[in-house]
């Protein structure tokens, strides 16, 4: 008899799994397969084929996939190259409290590429993804101006406090931020734009919002420290170093391929004002397939006229990390983040440490999240690449997340006790 395993089968989304077949023939080819439904009725699947061993098992932490979405040992395959049926949809959880992303795992006993009646799974079984911890609350913020969603780990605390943020995509996106807070951090997912009352459009960036956000988390009995960390990512990551530099009750902040310079909205803090380096619309490249390729928009922090936007990072009192797809294709963000280290050299500044991984793209997020070369945007008509292969994005995804949570935990609680 057939038999798929997979353990756990209820866990966070960000934890890998054990999946094995037994009960087959020996040398046997197989197909695995796995879907979800999102939230918006996007089916995503991926496919994978294996040859079973003598005893006639296949056990992904060992077996080498032959062919299909990839190949080659990657036990967390089948998540890592979940494709959309529906092009450039990205697969993204929005209710985080209430419901997993349930994944439907399928062995077939030969080779399956069409969806067929009489083509049944030999066995199944379904998993379910969550990414909330049993006992994380989440709370509403509504500050003076301030919104967003603070989640808070099971217990009396005090945890360490840090800000989740991310780009161009605006409205208010939690994940990241309950994932964090199951791993013991207290994180505020922030919106700073296109949600509620806040702009649509990010006119300006006024880092005393930010500092508001800061001074809530401060505030509030379960944080404990002296500062709060950051995590960002892409326009995020730009507002994030200038939270770094300029705000003292940043003390560790990670910027996911971000910039070093602010770039298209000017940023004001108290007397301070930051002109941007424009974008360049007209610079934007078309892909053979039609996908928009934005790295050249961004505007030349070389040139002399836009030394004035260069955010003076030496500053910083914190600490700061840099996390670097090497192929991505939304920021030349490998460039940015060796001008961000230079500039600390210069100043004989030693707070600031580079992860750069090559083969990765923009969107580099918790492991266990589908790799997503491209994908569309609310802001623009077309699809926009964002770069990278899925294997070694897949591998930045895991090596970064554990460096990530490492980094916060040594900074943010130094005499604490690391969750990991």
């Amino acid at each position: 008899m057939i038999r798929l395993t997979v353990t756990p089968k209820i866990a966070l989304a960000d934890e890998p799994l054990k999946i094995k077949v037994s009960g087959l023939p020996p040398s046997q080819l197989v197909t695995l397969q796995a879907s979800l439904t999102d939230e918006k009725g996007v089916l995503f699947c991926s496919k994978a084929f294996y040859w079973s061993d003598k005893a006639g098992e296949v056990d992904l932490e060992r077996a080498a996939a032959t062919g299909g979405d990839y190949a080659g040992v990657q036990p967390m395959g089948l998540f890592q190259c979940l494709k959309p049926e529906k092009l450039f949809h990205r697969l993204m959880k929005r209710d985080v409290m209430q419901s997993p992303f349930r994944v439907r795992l399928d062995v077939f006993n030969s080779y399956h590429m069409l969806s067929s009646p009489h083509n049944q799974p030999a066995a199944s079984q379904t998993v379910e993804r969550w990414y909330v911890a049993p006992g994380v609350q989440r709370v509403q913020i509504r500050g003076s101006r301030v919104r967003g969603a603070l989640f808070l780990p099971p217990g009396e605390g005090p945890f360490p406090g840090l800000i989740d943020m991310f780009g161009g995509v605006g409205g208010l996106i939690e994940f990241r931020a309950s994932l964090l807070a199951s791993r013991g951090f207290a994180a505020l997912a922030l919106a700073y734009f296109a949600y509620e009352d806040l702009p649509r459009c990010l006119d300006v960036v006024d880092l005393e919002y930010f500092e508001e956000a800061a001074n809530i988390l401060l505030g509030h009995p379960k944080v404990g420290g002296a500062g709060v960390g950051v995590v960002a990512i892409c326009k995020g990551a730009e507002i994030a170093l200038a939270m770094a530099t300029f705000l003292p009750q940043i003390t560790a902040t990670v910027c996911i391929n971000g910039t070093s310079a602010i770039h298209g909205t000017a940023l004001n803090y108290r007397d301070l004002h930051i002109s941007p380096i424009p974008y360049k619309p007209e610079c934007v490249r078309l892909t053979p397939l039609g996908l928009l390729s934005l790295s050249s928009v961004i505007g030349d922090t070389q040139a002399e006229a836009n030394q004035g936007s260069i955010i003076p990072v030496e500053k910083a009192q914190g600490q700061i990390l840099l996390v670097v797809g090497e192929s991505d294709q939304n920021y030349d963000s490998k460039a940015y983040a060796e001008e961000v280290m230079e500039r600390m050299r210069r100043h004989g500044r030693k707070n600031c440490t580079l992860l750069s991984y090559p083969g990765a793209g923009h969107l580099i997020e918790p492991p266990g999240s589908p790799f997503c070369r491209s994908s569309r945007s609310p802001f623009f008509v077309l699809p926009v690449m964002w770069g990278g292969e899925a294997q070694p994005h897949a591998a930045a995804q895991e090596h970064s997340w554990r460096e990530i949570q490492k980094f916060l935990w040594h900074h943010l609680c130094p005499t604490g006790s690391s969750k990991l």
